[in-house]
C-alpha cells in the first residue's frame, strides 16, 4: 500500500541535514511497513530490530552508548553490516527501551553518517522523561495517521481517479455525474473500512465488508491492553471510560465533550489526564473551542470546552454499533452528521492542522476553524445534500477568512463567500 510518508522519507534520507527520525504514530497504522518498505526501494539492505521481541538488545545500551561502539554490537547480533548510507536500521517499539531511545542524540551529534528511524505506537506516554533523556532538538519527528481517503483510493486502484478529483478541487470545476456518484460511494465504503492498513487489507483481499468488524475489534483489543500497560490499574480503567464514552459524545447534538457522559458526576479533574493520556497516544483528536476567530485563533481558546474524534472513522462507525447498510445506504440517521464530521476532523490532522471550533454566545457553532501558515480557514461540514448553515454565514460575515470550505454530499462549486467541495475532497485541503 503506497503511503504519502514515503515521499517524507525521501526527503529525509536526502537531506544533508538528516537527523535520526522518530516516526509517531496509534498502534497499526503501518509505521513499520512504511518503513521497511521504503528501505527496501531506496537502500541496499536493512537492519530491523523489533524491541519488543529482541529484549536482548536492550542489553547492549544499558552502560556505553558511545555510537560506534553500538554499532559493532548491532552488528554481531543480527551478523549483518551496518553500512552509512547504505543500510537503514530501524529500532520498532523503541519506547520499550529508552536507553535506545536516549541513545539516538548521540548518533546525531557523533555519528551522522549512518541512517536510522525508530517507530514506537505510545512514544507520547510510555516514556518515562524524568528517568530518561528525551532526545529533544536531535531527531527528526513526523507522525503518520491512518490511511486517508487518497490513500484508500491509491489502495483500491483508483489512483486515476484520486487525481481527477485533485484536479477539479484545484479548478474548482464540478466533477462529472458519473465520477461525483462513484467518488462518493468510494467514500461511504471508506467510512466503514476506515483508514487502519490491516482493515483495508482484509477488506480489499475479502471483497467484503462483513469481515471489518472482526479485524477492527481485534486493533481496538490492543488498545485496551496498551491502556492497562502503560496506566496504572485506576488510569486504565478511566481511560477506558473516555474512550467507550466517544459514541454517545459525538451523537449528541451539542458535540461537546461532557464528563458526565462518562460517568455521573465525572469532572475535568477525574478525567482530564485520561483524556491526554488517548490524545498523546494518538487514539483520538482533540477539538478545541475558540469564542473568536481572528488571528491567532489559538489565543482564543477556551480550555473547558472540547470535542473527541476517534482516530479513525473506520473504528467509530464500528465502535457506535451503527450497521453498515444504514452508513452506506444513508439512512436517516443523525449520527451520520456525527461520522462525517469525525471523517473530515481525521483528515485535517493528517494534513498537519490543529483543531479548533468555534462558537458564539451559545446561539452559533462553527465545524472547524483552522491556521496554519498564518492563513485561517472555516469549514462547515453537511452530510448530505442539505447545506444552509446560518452560523457558517456568520462566521464569515464577522471575520472575513481567508479560505471557506462548505463540505457536503453536493459537486465542487462557488459562491462569493466560500468553495463548497464534496465530502470525497476533504483531502485536497492542505
Amino acid at each position: 500500500m503506497k503511503r504519502k510518508l514515503e515521499e517524507q522519507l525521501y526527503i529525509w534520507k536526502n537531506s544533508p541535514n538528516r537527523k535520526p527520525l522518530l516516526i509517531y504514530g496509534a498502534r497499526q497504522v503501518g509505521k513499520t511497513y512504511t518503513l521497511q518498505k521504503f528501505a527496501e526501494g531506496h537502500y541496499s539492505n536493512t537492519v530491523y530490530i523489533n524491541v519488543e521481541t529482541n529484549p536482548g538488545v536492550a542489553d547492549l545500551f544499558e552502560h556505553d552508548i558511545e555510537p560506534h561502539r553500538i554499532v559493532k554490537l548491532l552488528e554481531t547480533y543480527v551478523n549483518a553490516r551496518i553500512i552509512p548510507g547504505e543500510t537503514l536500521l530501524i529500532f520498532d517499539e523503541i519506547q520499550l527501551a529508552e536507553r535506545v531511545l536516549t541513545s539516538l542524540k548521540y548518533f546525531c551529534e557523533q555519528a551522522p553518517e549512518y541512517h536510522i528511524a525508530a517507530a514506537g505506537s505510545l512514544l507520547g506516554v510510555a516514556v518515562n522523561r524524568e528517568k530518561h533523556s528525551f532526545p529533544v532538538g536531535k531527531v527528526d519527528t513526523v507522525t503518520l495517521y491512518p490511511m486517508d481517503f487518497e490513500e484508500y483510493l491509491w489502495a483500491c486502484g483508483e489512483e486515476a481517479l484520486a487525481e481527477l478529483i485533485r484536479h477539479h478541487y484545484s479548478n474548482v470545476e464540478e466533477l462529472p455525474a458519473v465520477f461525483h456518484e462513484k467518488a462518493l460511494e468510494l467514500y461511504r465504503s471508506y467510512l466503514v473500512v476506515g483508514g487502519m492498513p490491516a482493515v483495508v487489507s482484509s477488506y480489499l483481499e475479502s471483497g467484503s465488508l462483513l469481515a471489518v468488524p472482526d479485524v477492527q475489534r481485534t486493533i481496538m483489543n490492543d488498545y485496551i491492553a496498551d491502556m492497562a500497560k502503560y496506566a496504572s490499574t485506576s488510569e486504565s480503567v478511566k481511560i477506558r471510560s473516555c474512550y467507550d464514552s466517544i459514541p454517545a459524545q459525538l451523537a449528541k447534538e451539542n458535540k461537546k465533550f461532557q464528563y458526565k457522559v462518562v460517568r455521573k458526576g465525572g469532572t475535568a479533574s477525574l478525567f482530564g489526564e485520561s483524556i491526554d493520556w488517548l490524545t498523546f497516544a494518538g487514539i483520538v483528536h482533540k477539538c478545541k473551542n475558540i469564542e473568536h476567530g481572528t488571528d491567532p485563533i489559538a489565543v482564543h481558546e477556551a480550555p473547558a470546552n472540547f470535542k473527541l474524534y476517534m482516530g479513525d472513522t473506520g473504528m467509530l462507525v464500528m465502535k457506535s454499533g451503527i450497521s453498515q447498510h444504514a452508513v452506506w445506504a444513508e439512512a436517516e440517521s443523525s449520527f451520520l452528521g456525527a461520522i462525517a464530521e469525525n471523517y473530515v476532523a481525521q483528515t485535517l490532522a493528517a494534513n498537519g492542522f490543529d483543531l479548533f471550533y468555534w462558537t458564539s454566545r451559545g446561539t452559533a457553532e462553527l465545524d472547524f476553524v483552522t491556521q496554519k501558515d498564518g492563513i485561517i480557514t472555516a469549514i462547515e461540514v453537511k452530510k448530505g445534500i442539505h447545506t444552509q448553515s446560518k452560523s457558517f454565514t456568520m462566521f464569515i460575515d464577522r471575520y472575513q477568512p481567508d479560505r471557506a470550505f462548505r463540505i457536503s454530499g453536493k459537486n465542487f462549486g462557488e459562491s462569493p463567500k466560500f468553495l463548497s467541495i464534496p465530502l470525497y475532497a476533504a483531502f485536497c485541503i492542505a
